[in-house]
């Protein structure tokens, strides 16, 4: 009578109080308690994440079937203790959120093509995780899902596959002819250039005739040249004159 006469409810978990058949509306926390013994009964419900695996079936908008390995991420919110017990048989997630679930994915695949099924996966996740908290509503949360795999058939692997890699080798392309016109459009800037600046000494040439006399001595390197000169003008270096001149 006495160990019947005392409960205790686990961490992570609220108790449901049935006395005689009747569920009390207010759920008992974690800890020590005393109830009446015999006629009473504290059942446990976990209120912690919860994992569970799913699967689900649908078709995308060219028709296509395709098939998703999910994971769930769930978890009973402390205001829903109670009701859960009274009004729903069974696995929570078995009879509330997977049915959802299922029909949020088909909602969102049957907008999209095949081949933005596999390239928006992160999209897919979104928004069926959003349609399926509003169908399953505050009765339960659900944290996450997570698409673990994506099944489609062989042929249309295949194609898609096949079409990711004609993008590919045309991005590539797209790519090199860029760059050749790149190259291209340097190599006539830096001819305009060139020619630019031989226009500008022309034009000083023209202006002032020293200024050829200018650039000779701007580049000598100090070193006294062997020949300078042509025909009549031929200037022999100094050291060749002086053992001419003895």
């Amino acid at each position: 009578m006495a160990s019947s006469g005392t409960y205790v409810v686990q961490p992570g978990q609220r108790g449901v109080q049935v006395t005689m058949g009747q569920v009390s509306p207010m759920f008992k926390p974690e800890g020590f308690g005393l109830k009446a013994p015999l006629i009473t009964t504290i059942v446990p419900v976990s209120t912690k994440q919860q994992t569970a695996q799913d699967k689900a079936e649908a078709y995308s908008s060219d028709l296509q079937q395709v098939v998703y390995q999910l994971r769930v991420l769930y978890r009973i919110p402390e205001s829903s203790v109670v009701k859960l017990f009274k009004e729903y048989l069974g696995d929570p997630f078995e009879s509330l959120i997977s049915p959802r679930v299922q029909e949020a994915i088909k909602e969102v695949t049957a907008v999209q093509s095949a081949e933005q099924v596999v390239k928006n996966r992160e999209q897919i996740k979104t928004r069926s995780l959003e349609l399926a908290s509003k169908k399953v509503g505050d009765i339960l949360v659900i944290e996450d899902i997570v698409i673990e795999n994506i099944t489609l058939t062989g042929e249309l692997e295949r194609a898609i596959e096949a079409k990711m890699i004609q993008e590919q080798e045309a991005a590539k392309s797209k790519f090199v002819q860029q760059r050749a016109q790149i190259e291209a459009d340097t190599a006539v800037i830096k001819a305009k250039g060139e020619a630019e600046s031989i226009r500008i000494r022309g034009e000083a040439l023209k202006k002032s005739p020293t200024y050829l006399d200018l650039q000779v001595v701007d580049k000598w390197d100090g070193i006294t040249p062997l020949v300078v000169g042509g025909g009549e003008n031929l200037v022999f270096p100094l050291q060749e004159l002086k053992r001419n001149s003895k």
